[in-house]
């Protein structure tokens, strides 16, 4: 009796599970994408009850319309998406860029390199019309869009330059570590990855974010002593206050921090200062404080760490096996390293079966979001966090009706009705 087909063809099994996984996602996300469309559009034509005081009804429709138009083009992205993961793939896309490569360059770290490079380019070339439609045709649209062609190509241009030049050298170290540390290759090459993150959040706010945007000292004297003071009741200490000319790309505003350890910078766009009073800027600072309080910033981090290392393990396995290449449309080299081609594969497919795990990371988000808002609320104002809550929803036009379902997917914030509902005033 010949032997089962299985036994014999262990790649024809990734191939089914990733070609039925892919499948049952897209359909997924299709059908939430629906939802969010067909929910938003029935809650268009009224405020909801709990906001007919605070919102009118042309600020809601817009945020409707905007809602429905991000979902819509989401659509095309989901099938963009899909076909250029294919292309890479099941049809072949990958292997042929890695031969072609081979045959030019021959084996060795330079191909490897050029492998990536090359990946990244022909990546970034197939994503940037829809990255420009978004920008100059949604954004603009709803009057959000203030980035101009020349700002838009400059910032391609820079941050193609800066990927370059941290990129090639931090690929470099990684593929050689992989080549050189024999089979735990994937735990030194983990700790390398880990500690370039680490160098990335010490020197990002000093270094990298100022090439891309102006950041000057917050110089509003009153302001700065409001902020000064509520830092020093919850016990922070940062770097400093820094506006951020937010308003030369987007009309969207913001606050954050930035940074790790002693680099930590508090950063308010200009559009924020512009749209909310002290007592609402305090309250929104005390907000992004209680994800420090909470210790959100660096559970994330042990999250992001951890992640890393299960998917360097697994890929580790999996770098060994001949059916983790062919099942999945790539030809391994059988004379040379194939450290670059398992990473780049890996990364390709990974989101496919990681998108089902999605809303448990959306609702630790939003359960961190929460704990900020009643530290906030402890801190300073619980009226002042709302309204200020409020005017950030709407100018943003965020929806206040979105799907429930969409939310669990994909909202790493909680919607509007929820979160001013756990206020106290």
């Amino acid at each position: 009796m010949p032997a089962s087909p299985t036994a014999l063809d262990p790649f024809l099994w990734l191939t089914l599970v990733f070609a039925v996984t892919l499948t049952f996602g897209l359909l997924l996300k299709l059908f939430l994408a629906s939802r969010q469309i067909r929910h938003v559009a029935e809650h268009r034509h009224q405020v909801p009850i709990a906001f007919a005081n605070t919102i009118t009804l042309s600020a809601h429709q817009k945020a409707a319309d905007y809602t429905l138009a991000k979902a819509r083009l989401s659509l095309i992205e989901l099938a963009i998406g899909a076909g250029i993961l294919l292309g890479w793939t099941l049809l072949g896309g990958l292997s042929y860029l890695n031969v072609s490569l081979m045959s030019t360059l021959g084996n060795g770290l330079t191909q490897q390199l050029a492998l990536i490079f090359a990946f990244v380019l022909i990546n970034g070339l197939l994503e940037m019309p829809l990255g420009w439609y978004q920008t100059f045709v949604l954004e603009g649209r709803f009057g959000f869009n203030k980035t101009t062609p020349r700002l838009w190509l400059m910032d391609l241009l820079k941050s193609s330059g800066l990927g370059v030049m941290i990129g090639l050298p931090i690929s470099a170290l990684v593929l050689w570590v992989m080549d050189a540390s024999g089979s735990l290759w994937w735990f030194w090459t983990w700790a390398v990855w880990m500690g370039f993150n680490l160098l990335l959040l010490l020197i990002y706010p000093s270094f990298i974010a100022p090439l891309f945007n102006k950041f000057t000292p917050l110089s509003d004297d009153a302001l700065k002593s409001r902020v000064t003071a509520l830092m020093a009741r919850c016990g922070f200490a940062a770097e400093g206050l820094y506006v951020m000319d937010g308003s030369k790309r987007s009309a969207h505003a913001n606050a954050y921090f930035t940074g790790f350890g002693a680099s930590k910078r508090v950063v308010f766009y200009d559009t924020l200062l512009a749209k909310l009073s002290p007592d609402e800027v305090d309250a929104v600072l005390a907000h992004e404080l209680g994800h420090f309080k909470h210790k959100h910033v660096l559970k994330r981090i042990v999250a992001m760490f951890s992640m890393s290392f299960l998917g360097l393990a697994l890929l580790g396995w999996l770098a060994t096996k001949v059916w983790f290449f062919t099942g999945l449309g790539v030809d391994p080299n059988l004379d040379a390293s194939n450290s670059a081609l398992s990473l780049l594969l890996f990364m390709l497919v990974i989101p496919v079966f990681s998108f089902f795990i999605s809303p448990l990371f959306a609702r630790l988000s939003r359960h961190h979001e929460f704990e900020a808002d009643n530290y906030a609320v402890g801190k300073t104002s619980g009226p002042a966090l709302a309204s200020a809550l409020l005017k950030l929803y709407q100018d943003n036009a965020s929806t206040l009706t979105p799907d429930p379902i969409y939310v669990q997917f994909y909202y790493s914030h909680p919607p509007a009705s929820e979160r001013l509902s756990r206020m106290v005033a």
